[in-house]
């Protein structure tokens, strides 16, 4: 049985994970308040206006479709006029925003990294040791990954997101948006241009889930892909999402300095030695507390610890 000290010290970490729902929690809800806001000024913060131009990028693509579907020939000022109010619309989602949150905290991260330790955004020592494979899958595996990470870069500059590179739940629930949008509006033509765009829809072609095949097909032992500077931010947070039974959006949210408990539990409950562990919270938050109550907590504990505490729903 264990002991009283042992007792608590989960209870101080159960404890930490509580408070970092109750932060997690709030994300959608200020982000939402924070795009509908018509002062922009006074949110000048770059993910905000990462999320706004996601966002936006959405709704350009869809309602250029749907001026495509309708024979109209200026599709541009067809989205241009419309553009605005339908990323308005999606504003109010709290599942698109929060992945383009995900999306826009793992390009921060990544943007990070790069500046204080050199390491890649796109291809990191992991991944070009997977495509030098003598297995053919998993070279052409890496190189297909390889690619999805350069478009993810290119895009994140841009402040775009694709429609193909959106997870097949969240494809479906941006066209149901769009048609709670046109609401009584709906014609012939959107449903020409949503059938268009679903039959052109390939989930497993997408960045994340070609990472996730990549993770899956390096095996268990594979401990490099828990090293941020040896796998880099992308494949990383794969695997730590793929390892500790997490969401991947919720092991991005853990890498924020105020959920430091829940990255580090993640990488116990992914197998990482509590030397290791410590080593990349310091990598990712130098100013960190120092976290002993881990240090006796095993693999299976965390990983029970962060099932308590749940995923909040995100995507």
């Amino acid at each position: 049985m264990p002991d009283s000290a042992e007792q608590g010290r989960t209870a101080s970490l159960r404890d930490e994970l509580a408070r970092g729902n109750a932060v997690l929690a709030r994300v959608a809800p200020i982000l939402g308040h924070l795009l509908a806001s018509p002062d922009h000024s006074l949110f000048s913060d770059e993910l905000v206006a990462r999320i706004r131009g996601m966002c936006h990028d959405l709704s350009w693509q869809i309602l250029r479709a749907h001026a495509e579907a309708t024979g109209e020939a200026g599709r541009e000022a067809f989205a241009d006029r419309h553009g605005e109010a339908l990323a308005e619309h999606f504003f109010s989602s709290p599942v698109i925003l929060s992945h383009c949150h995900a999306l826009a905290l793992e390009w921060q991260l990544a943007s990070r990294m790069e500046v204080q330790y050199g390491i890649d955004p796109v291809l990191s020592p992991v991944l070009q040791r997977l495509i030098a494979s003598s297995d053919p899958s998993q070279a052409s595996a890496a190189m297909a990954a390889l690619a999805a990470q350069a478009r993810f870069a290119q895009a994140q500059r841009r402040m775009e997101l694709s429609l193909s590179e959106l997870p097949g739940d969240l494809f479906h629930e941006l066209l149901l948006g769009w048609r709670a949008f046109n609401g009584s509006r709906r014609s012939d033509a959107m449903i020409r241009a949503e059938a268009k765009l679903r039959n052109g829809y390939d989930e497993s072609a997408g960045r994340l889930a070609l990472l996730a095949r990549l993770v899956a097909g390096i095996g268990e032992d594979a401990a490099d892909a828990l090293d941020l500077e040896q796998a880099g931010v992308a494949l990383f947070l794969t695997a730590l999402a793929a390892r500790s039974g997490q969401g991947r959006a919720i092991a991005v949210l853990s890498t924020n300095e105020r959920q430091v408990v829940r990255f580090a539990l993640g990488l116990r409950a992914a197998g990482v030695a509590f030397e290791s562990v410590e080593a990349e919270v310091m990598r990712l938050h130098p100013q960190a507390e120092p976290l002993a109550a881990l240090k006796s907590i095993s693999a299976a504990e965390a990983k029970q610890l962060l099932a308590e505490a749940g995923s909040l729903g995100i995507a």
